[in-house]
């Protein structure tokens, strides 16, 4: 066994306690409790097919049920494509899953019917592999052979390798051969021929499993190509972190799959001379993403997450962090997740600190990154936030949406990023990943072009931040060494020029938004809060004449010709939240509801609309208890604005020079 030493495992059957093992089997309840079932042929699809197409939530799988699958919200029965194919998908995750966690269960327990359960598994998987057709069509997505993309094939080959070399010595030769010729070998050499010439977290995962099947094999050539060729882990390692220590993708639930990926091969080779744990790039991708907590335990939902993928809760990650490189962050990163989980877990049992002793928990704080490209103001006594994406264009999972805006009230998020659902439900292309769905700028309700952002200015005083960006599509678009697909309207956006800077005051934000628009495109600044709108009686009701993902929005009211608006909304659990929108051309303003993630609820939307060839605008967002702000005095001339910030009893006067980036602060009255 690789995984473990025989002192090591000694210890681990010490330790382990009675409620980890039933947990253990509970997990595993359908596998155990069930004849062993295999795909006779290639049939399974792809898990992210498994999702109500309305809701845009998980359906759910019943091991019973291979042709009925029913929504959690509303039972609505669905039958057929693509539905059967992904409930046969998640078959294999859990056949591949059991063979890891029930062959860890014989080496915990020694009873042998955790050892026939994987014996089967395996076996069977070895009968069927080498004829699996190939098929696939999963948009970015290499094809597969047990699955429909070579990504699926990798995670479970990882399992599989890991669950053999639990029970390899228990075999016989002619299994053994039987096992690692049909089913790990001819895997291996799948997810080679298949891996794609890109930086991407699928190609992590390849490499992971190509190497920890190389590692068991024997076979240099396998470990050769997953570390050290062109897309090895080691050139995604010095590709693909960007400056302070972000996966270029920009997600960061694919940034910690990545290292999931890459960790799962470590676990295997840290004591040999394949460790990656040399590459300082390692070290700085575990760390960083830690420095985007918004509140206590979540992370923003940037680009393509999943409702939930957000949440703090990577002890897969972080007790073996901890064990390569043992320091202070990871500890509060423990610290912080068993808060509200237990330490009694399968990755604190085998790679935990035996000294472990809760101490201090992470906290937020402000941070300029701008070559990860993200800034975000923390004002620890309100637990208020907010974030500013300026990131490189990031590839395949990546939204379109730059220098957009989320806001922290309280802990909670009322200007939030949406995420997105499974991507085989329609909200996911058709709605969530689209531009109108985020807090930023929107050209004729298209897709935002590919752009990496620039940063003109940061300071950072005692009692405010700010940070000057833009975004100019009159410049050469973004490219990325990883596949992408045309989703975004070059021509809408063509020779457009969105300048955003943010005022951070702790109880309020502050945008100063400068659109150049030569063609007189239509200019939507879209705003969507987590709250209802509070309207008087000078809004009038309308229809919802928008093309696009916004098509759908509902209880449309507007105000025509306006130069400035206040909008109240009311939030859950907290007192109401302020916007006031200032400009210096007539705006129309268009108010509506738009679901939120999951879709089972809405969203209150502003839409800001223009086509004016040039547009200011300030949005003051008041998030103080009593919404005592008040902007005065704005006035935009060619290259500057003048403004006065009245809170309560103190008035501040600004002036921001856009050409020389100078910014000067006054205090009128205290």
């Amino acid at each position: 066994m690789l995984q473990f030493t025989s002192q090591e495992i000694t210890r681990i059957r010490e330790k382990v306690t009675n409620e980890l093992i039933e947990k253990l089997i509970a997990d595993n309840f359908d596998v155990l409790n069930s004849e062993t079932l295999v795909p006779p042929d290639a049939r399974a699809t792809w898990n992210l097919y498994y999702f109500c197409p309305e809701h845009g939530v998980r359906l759910n799988w019943d091991r019973n049920s291979p042709t009925t699958h029913a929504c959690p919200i509303d039972n609505q029965q669905f039958c057929g494509e693509p539905y059967d194919g992904a409930w046969w998908r998640w078959l294999n995750t859990l056949n591949s899953k059991a063979c890891y966690e029930l062959g860890l269960l014989w080496q915990l327990t020694q009873d042998p019917k955790y050892l026939s359960k994987v014996k089967d598994i395996l076996l069977q998987y070895a009968q069927y592999y080498p004829d699996y057709e190939v098929h696939g069509g999963i948009p970015y997505n290499g094809p597969g052979k047990a699955n429909a993309q070579t990504l699926c094939e990798a995670n479970c080959h990882l399992d599989f390798a890991r669950g053999y070399d639990f029970i390899s010595d228990e075999l016989s030769d002619a299994d053994k051969h039987f096992i690692e010729e049909r089913l790990l070998r001819e895997g291996a050499m799948f997810l080679i021929e298949h891996r794609t010439d890109q930086l991407h977290n699928h190609e992590m995962k390849i490499n992971a499993t190509i190497g920890i099947i190389g590692l068991l094999l024997q076979e240099k050539a396998y470990l050769e190509f997953a570390l050290n060729s062109k897309y090895g882990l080691h050139y995604q390692l010095n590709k693909g972190c960007l400056g302070e220590g972000m996966w270029f993708e920009g997600s960061i639930h694919y940034h910690y799959y990545a290292l999931q990926a890459l960790l799962a091969y470590e676990k295997v080779a840290w004591n040999t001379e394949y460790s990656v744990s040399n590459n300082p790039n390692l070290k700085r991708m575990l760390k960083f993403p830690l420095k985007l907590l918004m509140t206590e335990k979540h992370f923003p939902r940037l680009n393509d997450c999943i409702a939930g993928q957000e949440e703090l809760s990577h002890v897969h990650i972080f007790e073996f962090a901890n064990k390569l490189f043992p320091n202070e962050v990871f500890y509060k990163a423990l610290n912080t997740i068993y808060q509200t989980m237990s330490r009694n877990n399968l990755e604190a049992l085998l790679y935990g600190d035996d000294a472990y002793a809760a101490t201090e928990i992470l906290s937020c704080s402000s941070i300029h990154a701008p070559d990860a490209g993200y800034t975000l103001g923390y004002e620890s006594e309100s637990k208020n936030s907010y974030l500013l994406k300026h990131s490189p264009y990031g590839g395949e999972h990546d939204h379109y949406d730059r220098l957009g805006l989320i806001i922290v009230r309280n802990g909670q998020e009322i200007l939030p990023d949406l995420g997105t659902t499974g991507y085989g439900a329609c909200l996911h292309k058709q709605y969530y990943k689209t531009s109108s769905t985020h807090n930023t700028l929107v050209v004729n309700q298209a897709n935002q072009p590919p752009i990496n952002p620039i940063v003109h200015m940061y300071l950072e005083q005692d009692s405010y931040q700010f940070v000057d960006t833009e975004v100019n599509w009159g410049t050469k678009l973004a490219e990325v060494d990883s596949h992408t697909i045309d989703e975004w309207d070059t021509e809408a956006y063509t020779n457009v020029r969105f300048r955003r800077c943010i005022l951070w005051l702790g109880d309020a934000l502050i945008e100063l938004n400068t659109v150049h628009n030569p063609d007189s495109q239509r200019l939507d600044l879209t705003y969507h809060a987590r709250g209802q709108h509070l309207l008087n009686p000078s809004w009038t009701a309308v229809e919802n004449t928008l093309d696009g993902p916004l098509s759908i929005m509902k209880n449309c009211h507007e105000r025509k010709s306006i130069y400035e608006q206040s909008l109240v909304y009311r939030i859950d659990g907290q007192s109401d939240y302020k916007q006031t929108v200032v400009t210096d051309s007539c705006c129309d303003f268009l108010v509506g509801n738009a679901p939120d993630n999951p879709a089972t609820t809405d969203l209150a939307y502003l839409l800001v609309t223009s086509r004016s060839p040039v547009l200011n605008t300030l949005v003051l967002h008041d998030l103080s208890e009593s919404g005592h702000y008040q902007i005065n005095d704005t006035q935009w001339q060619d290259n500057s604005v003048t403004f006065v910030v009245t809170n309560n009893e103190e008035q501040v006067f600004f002036q921001y020079d856009f050409s020389s980036c100078l910014l000067i602060r006054n205090v009128l009255h205290s």
